[in-house]
């Protein structure tokens, strides 16, 4: 039986220690898929695994070790990878009953810089269909349950992966966002997850190249774990015509940062959120309770105008061009949301495509305008608390309907529209006893700021109990056998 007590390490601890020869890939390996056959049971957030390939893959890298050869970043590192992205040999559904025997025959970009970086590719966490709705249930896997709660939400669409982190199942997982897809499952899980600037972490798969909307970014327990797996995602290649050259080795730790030096603006609703009001409430209590600790802090947000609008035309645009072959083959084998989007895509026109990509032009100006006067913007990563798996959305708010099944993401779309970089990080629970987190935005291509930022008050909020990280039952989590059929 491996040392169930190394999944807990971090992932920066555990590489020092394979580096050291203190333990080994394979024994690594064998802990994390131990933890997850004792409680994936439980939330279903690994949905494929190919334990002989990563067992030949954790071999290698003890070979290497003992050799003394150069390693890699992530050398020895068991990582999951979102079931979006294409992973050579290992099933990739995209949570698509029309891909549910896929097994792609190359790694795409983003899983083979991973892979050259060392790390043991293992298993896929589950996510929505084709990534759509914050809510991670498809008709292959069923749902992911909050490690909190099995029965309540655990955000997405990289749920699988911030549930997989909350359980210490791996120390590295991926995701990416559109909408808020790294940010809200790390808000509901209690995990770091960080949007990078677009093009910082270079893909090959995005099908309209010049949008800034989808970004593949990383996860995990903390902020210093998430700029190791950063380092080794991001990079220069031509085939992302957002790409620029750097060295992403440089990102591989949070620069030092002292908040007293920061401007903070704090905003509940980004002046046009619809944000429950105990969210609210319990926002505003914590950034009472730390504005003390920068330079100056005032709430404040920046214009961003008709945001719903703009950004819901700028989404359309990707369903249709990602699913719309699939939806003219044959509408019914999609999923209801997948049809509703590319039938509200179908219903917009090139004045309503213009006047979007001028609004958000009109947005990022007016936030670089308001980042000449802060350092910093934090706002909540949600407008409400989890809500049960089986609610498909959030439909209302304080009551009040909402215009569309994704609205209730504003918060973390109207950052995705203007391209800043920002960091969801755990600020204690909520009345609930549930995952508080906090959206770190920074200016636009800040990425270090906002990275150090989100790292210095992540060491705040340790200090202080009730803000510091929560952690799931993981002993309760043990006897739990759930259904998570839809």
């Amino acid at each position: 039986m491996a040392d169930d007590s190394l999944c807990e390490l971090g992932a920066v601890e555990l590489r020092r220690l394979i580096g050291s020869r203190t333990i080994s890939p394979t024994e690594l390996l064998e802990a994390c898929i131990e933890r997850i056959d004792a409680l994936n049971p439980a939330v279903n957030a690994i949905v494929s695994m190919d334990r002989e390939a990563a067992r030949e893959q954790a071999r290698a890298a003890e070979r290497s070790v003992l050799r003394g050869d150069e390693l890699g970043l992530l050398h020895g590192l068991p990582l999951g990878i979102k079931d979006l992205a294409d992973t050579a040999g290992l099933r990739t559904t995209y949570g698509s009953p029309l891909f549910a025997d896929h097994v792609p025959k190359q790694d795409e970009l983003v899983v083979a810089a991973l892979r050259a970086a060392g790390a043991v590719v293992l298993a896929k966490t589950n996510t929505p269909e084709f990534g759509a709705g914050a809510n991670t249930r498809n008709p292959v896997f069923g749902a992911t349950g909050n490690p909190f709660d099995p029965g309540l939400t655990c955000g997405g669409s990289s749920g699988g992966s911030a549930v997989a982190l909350a359980c210490d199942m791996l120390p590295l997982v991926t995701g990416s966002d559109n909408g808020g897809s790294l940010r809200i499952p790390a808000g509901y899980c209690g995990v770091v997850g960080f949007r990078p600037s677009p093009g910082l972490v270079p893909s090959d798969k995005r099908p309209l190249g010049f949008s800034p909307l989808p970004v593949e970014g990383p996860m995990a327990r903390s902020v210093a774990d998430v700029c190791l797996l950063l380092a080794a995602q991001a990079g220069f290649d031509a085939r992302d015509p957002f790409s620029t050259p750097g060295d992403g080795r440089s990102l591989r730790s949070p620069e030092p940062l002292d908040l007293a030096s920061l401007r903070v603006a704090w905003s509940t609703d980004l002046g046009f959120a619809r944000v429950a009001q105990e969210v609210r409430e319990t926002f505003t209590a914590r950034m009472q309770r730390i504005a003390g600790r920068f330079r100056a802090a005032e709430a404040a947000t920046p214009d961003l105008g008709d945001m719903h609008r703009t950004y819901g035309v700028l989404r359309a645009e990707g369903f249709l061009d990602r699913l719309l072959a699939l939806y003219e083959g044959d509408p019914e084998r999609l999923g209801a949301l997948i049809r509703a989007n590319i039938e509200e895509a179908h219903g917009l026109s090139l004045a309503d495509h213009a006047r979007a990509h001028a609004a958000q032009t009109v947005a990022c100006r007016k936030a670089a305008a308001f980042f000449r006067d802060f350092d910093l913007l934090l706002t909540p990563v949600a407008p409400v608390p989890p809500f049960p798996w089986r609610e498909p959305y959030v439909a209302k708010i304080d009551g009040e309907p909402l215009a569309s099944y994704y609205q209730w993401l504003a918060l973390t779309y109207g950052i995705s529209a203007i391209g800043h970089p920002a960091c969801a990080i755990p600020c204690g629970v909520d009345a609930h006893g549930l995952p508080f987190g906090i959206q770190v935005v920074g200016p636009p291509k800040a990425d270090r700021l906002t990275l150090a930022a989100a790292h210095a008050l992540e060491q705040l909020f340790a200090s202080d109990p009730t803000l510091a990280r929560p952690r799931p039952d993981l002993i309760l989590l043990r006897t739990m056998r759930t259904d998570f059929s839809v």
